[in-house]
């Protein structure tokens, strides 16, 4: 299996097959280097289970702010049950602490929005 196969295997199990799949091979550097550098590499070493590498994009993304990532990481971790509802409230209300109330709240509002795909 090449680097670039492992890494779109990686991407779908990380993301659930809900992201669209990647361009072919050779249409797009940034896609095939990312495939197979963050995918095929990274995400894809034993020495961190996907669940540990969500914690810590989770934290780095909630330090930006970045809210569609933040959806993105969020639901495929509820999809794949690495973390529930309430856990990621609490990482939330966690990180506020540390990256401030107004980032912090933008992230709940995003996680709110998923609130009845996810809580019973």
């Amino acid at each position: 299996m090449s680097k670039r196969e492992k890494g779109i295997d990686m991407f779908n199990t990380v993301y659930c097959g809900d992201l669209p799949q990647p361009p072919a091979e050779g249409e797009d550097r940034f896609f095939d280097h990312m495939l197979e550098t963050l995918f095929g590499e990274l995400w894809a070493n034993s020495s961190l289970a996907i669940e540990q590498r969500r914690l810590l994009l989770l934290g780095a993304i909630i330090a930006q702010g970045e809210e569609m990532t933040f959806s993105i990481q969020a639901r495929s971790a509820m999809k794949r049950g690495e973390l529930t509802y309430e856990q990621l409230e609490e990482i939330i209300l966690f990180m506020t602490q540390y990256v401030g109330y107004p980032k912090a709240s933008r992230l709940r509002l995003a996680l709110l929005g998923m609130k009845k795909e996810f809580v019973e």
